[in-house]
């Protein structure tokens, strides 16, 4: 057997006021850099700027990420480190900021290099020669803070690439429940089926072990106990700080051990059809656990593990609960006319089947199971 690794950031600060940690760094010059108007609206910008000047760090921002961000932002926001010259990296915002950031802190180390040369796993160079990296998620959900992953989408090809290096994985995370309580309920929604999602594909890859498969277990049970209550009361601190914590514990999970289909079926519908990533996570979710219950055991080992009967029942509930459609036919977030959804199907069945998180989902399934389960979704059908 090969040799494995576990790795999660060197330091984690967590709870409420955490974001004061900034005031604690030691450096020069930091790169912010965050999404749209949310963090700069809610004072978040304006604090960790004040906090960085505490610590003696001149700073510049870098905004405007799109929430699926995209080859040209990510290219932009290098060059504006390359003439600034940072020595922290400090991404504050939803998942979309966090990714982005981190392939920028990629070109900005690498300027020679081009994005087609670390779409490929492990193909990215080292990191940390001239900067290091602070994640401060918003939301409860991606835990870019804490893997080795990112998502940047071609808008020339409309397909999403998911961006795999060991150097990504953050120096810093800092969890303050302080921002997520600034989510709309459907935004909680949305990132807290993604936390779901994380944690149940970490438990059945391939590539789970005795180091990940508790994280993921406890990421689950907090979800189940506390993503209502979140919903719910959006200012519940327990309930927000748990979330908060759960979507890391899940990251934690699956930076290891990887993903499965629901990832790559929604990197692709997202690229297609610009439906949220979470959304379509928490949609694919109970279709890809029905066809998986005929590949591995592992559900049944997590279901055992938390007492609960059915676990694509109790995320049909969740989903339920939180008005989450049933099916894409059902989803009024974007336009899923039946036209366009048939027209790229095949397309779509294809890339999902070819993107790098299908590599450890259980049993082996074929470009002809993808888009069964793609029809599955779309129709709202049942998985035998």
């Amino acid at each position: 057997m090969s040799t494995q690794c576990f790795s999660i950031p060197r330091t984690i600060y967590y709870k409420e006021g955490s974001l004061s940690t900034l005031a604690l760094l030691k450096g020069k010059r930091a790169a912010i850099v965050t999404g749209g108007n949310s963090m700069k609206r809610f004072g978040f910008i304006d604090k960790a700027t004040a906090l960085l000047k505490q610590a003696g760090i001149e700073s510049i921002l870098i905004d405007g990420v799109e929430p699926n961000p995209s080859v040209a932002t990510v290219k932009r926001g290098a060059e504006a480190m390359l003439a600034f010259g940072p020595d922290w990296i400090v991404a504050i915002g939803g998942g979309s900021a966090l990714d982005a950031a981190k392939v920028m802190w990629c070109f900005y180390e690498h300027p020679e290099i081009s994005f087609e040369s670390i779409i490929q796993p492990g193909s990215m160079p080292g990191l940390r020669n001239k900067a290091r990296f602070i994640a401060i998620p918003s939301t409860s959900g991606t835990a870019s803070e804490i893997t080795a992953f990112s998502v940047i989408t071609d808008t020339e090809t409309h397909i999403k690439y998911p961006i795999v290096a060991a150097d990504m994985v953050p120096d810093i995370a800092i969890l303050d429940p302080a921002l997520p309580m600034t989510m709309p309920k459907h935004i909680t929604a949305n990132t807290g089926m993604d936390v779901m999602c994380h944690a149940l594909e970490a438990v059945v890859s391939t590539a789970a072990t005795a180091f990940t498969d508790p994280y993921a277990i406890q990421a689950i049970k907090m979800v189940l106990d506390n993503l209502p209550t979140a919903y719910q009361q959006p200012t519940n601190l327990v309930a927000r700080e748990a979330m908060h914590e759960a979507s890391a514990l899940a990251g934690m999970a699956f930076t290891n051990a990887s993903l499965g289909l629901v990832h790559s079926m929604a990197h692709k519908i997202g690229g297609e059809f610009g439906v949220t990533h979470g959304l379509a996570n928490a949609i694919l979710l109970p279709y890809v656990i029905a066809f998986n219950r005929n590949h591995t055991d592992k559900y049944a080992y997590a279901e055992h593990m938390l007492g609960i009967p059915d676990l694509a029942k109790a995320v049909s509930a969740l989903n339920k609960s939180m008005d989450i459609p049933c099916c894409f036919k059902d989803c009024t977030e974007v336009d899923f006319a039946e036209d366009k959804f048939l027209a790229v199907l095949d397309r779509m069945s294809r890339h999902a089947f070819e993107d790098p998180c299908t590599l450890t989902n259980p049993g082996t399934p074929t470009p002809d199971d993808v888009k069964m389960l793609f029809e599955a979704a779309y129709y709202g059908k049942t998985i035998a």
